[in-house]
């Protein structure tokens, strides 16, 4: 059976990280980890829809993948997953799943679709007991009427979300709806399938209470990293070096080539990617530290995800999500919670958390002893200046520095020469 995996979409949600797909997970990008689901599951032939900006990237990964990977582009990314189905409409011919790359499910869920019988279509509904924004099926005698989207909580149609995991046993007529639909949202997708249920195509709900964690804001990508970490083989790397005074506790990965110096401490669980250097007296505490990371003297990292090449010194960063190639300035830190103690916001969405750190993109520098708010948003390719508090989201490229004044005065105290008497009172 091929699957029609999605992964064109650029989520305004997940700014400023640019391609949720390359979100490296305990060494490896998230698309990857999904197409090792597919095949664990048997599922071996794979059309990847992507867009002009990971298209290449995504040819690179399968061919080194060894993967029989198809990939085509969807050109519209405003039309959604409507666009998506429609660019790779030549290579579907027969039976189809089509499945989103940026929700994360068990092995379970993919055979519970494929195993599902007396229908036409297939929807993979997540059994939920309490209330989710997302969309709802409405059911009767297991077979599918209607998607309900965000009907507010009291008001849903069944206890089931709908997740992209759809299987379709026709997909040309699939096509034919998608061709035919109008709407001015960006969810002709759900009204294609709406139209095709009017129409009387069997429709049947396969439920689903496994794993599921979807990206769909960036605070969703520290659980992720939690469960890839938990599938994974733990253990220390041959060729990486501790240091007998080095602390770790818990579940670590430690890959090749990472250093761990004396005086540092690592609690799991903790990733630490290749070539990675943990300096004396550094902390890191649950946290997916990526390739070529320096977490440099006096620093800690707790709770959050850090790409590749992110350099650090005497730092706090938590419960924070840090793209790549980042620098830190000494005495900078990431603000985690607010002084209410309520939820941190980000754009006005709640993170369900009264812990959430900043959202850093790649190529970013900061400078000494600033303070990044909870919730702030850093686009990627900023500089931020020394010395300031940043307390709003900063767009992508810009160069952000504060101004003050220095006030000098007559010194009128006069502390002496001799500390001796001084000593004595410590």
């Amino acid at each position: 059976m091929k699957v029609l995996l999605l992964a064109a979409g650029r989520s305004k949600r997940m700014k400023p990280i640019e391609d949720k797909n390359f979100l490296n997970f305990v060494g490896k990008p998230l698309i990857q980890h999904q197409l090792e689901l597919l095949h664990e599951s048997g599922l071996n032939d794979v059309v990847v829809v992507g867009g002009a900006h990971n298209m290449e990237k995504i040819k690179d990964l399968g061919a080194a993948l060894g993967v029989n990977v198809e990939v085509v582009e969807q050109e519209d990314l405003e039309m959604g997953m409507a666009g998506a189905v429609l660019s790779a409409k030549g290579l579907l011919n027969g039976p189809v799943i089509i499945f989103s790359s940026n929700d994360v499910v068990e092995v379970s869920a993919l055979k519970a679709i494929m195993a599902a019988e007396g229908a036409d279509s297939y929807l993979l509904g997540y059994k939920v007991s309490e209330y989710f924004p997302g969309g709802y099926l409405e059911v009767s005698d297991g077979f599918v009427s209607n998607i309900v989207e965000k009907p507010g909580a009291g008001n849903e149609p069944s206890d089931l979300v709908n997740l992209v995991v759809h299987r379709h046993e026709n997909p040309a007529a699939l096509i034919a709806a998608l061709e035919a639909v109008k709407s001015e949202n960006d969810d002709k997708y759900e009204v294609a399938l709406a139209a095709m249920m009017k129409d009387g195509v069997k429709f049947k709900a396969v439920e689903y209470s496994g794993v599921w964690q979807p990206i769909k804001f960036p605070w969703h990508i520290l659980p992720v990293f939690k469960y890839f970490f938990e599938k994974a083989a733990k253990g220390v790397a041959k060729g990486a070096k501790v240091a007998e005074g080095a602390v770790i506790n818990g579940d670590v990965i430690i890959e090749d080539g990472a250093k761990i110096f004396d005086g540092a401490v690592i609690n799991g669980p903790c990733y630490i990617g290749k070539n990675a250097v943990i300096a004396t007296n550094s902390l890191v505490r649950e946290s997916n530290v990526g390739e070529g990371c320096v977490i440099g003297f006096s620093t800690e990292v707790a709770r959050s995800y850090l790409g590749s090449d992110v350099w650090t010194h005497s730092n706090y960063i938590g419960d924070s999500v840090i793209e790549n190639n980042v620098s830190f300035g000494a005495g900078t830190v990431t603000g985690n919670l607010r002084l209410d103690e309520a939820n941190v916001l980000i754009d006005g969405c709640d993170s369900g958390s009264n812990k959430f750190g900043a959202v850093i993109g790649s190529n970013v520098r900061v400078g000494v002893n600033t303070s990044l708010m909870p919730g702030v948003r850093v686009g990627g390719g900023s500089f931020i200046g020394a010395g300031i508090v940043v307390a709003q989201d900063i767009p992508d490229k810009s160069f952000v520095r504060g101004s003050w004044e220095l006030k000098i005065s007559e010194n009128k105290q006069d502390v002496g020469e001799n500390r001796d008497e001084f000593k004595k009172k410590l």
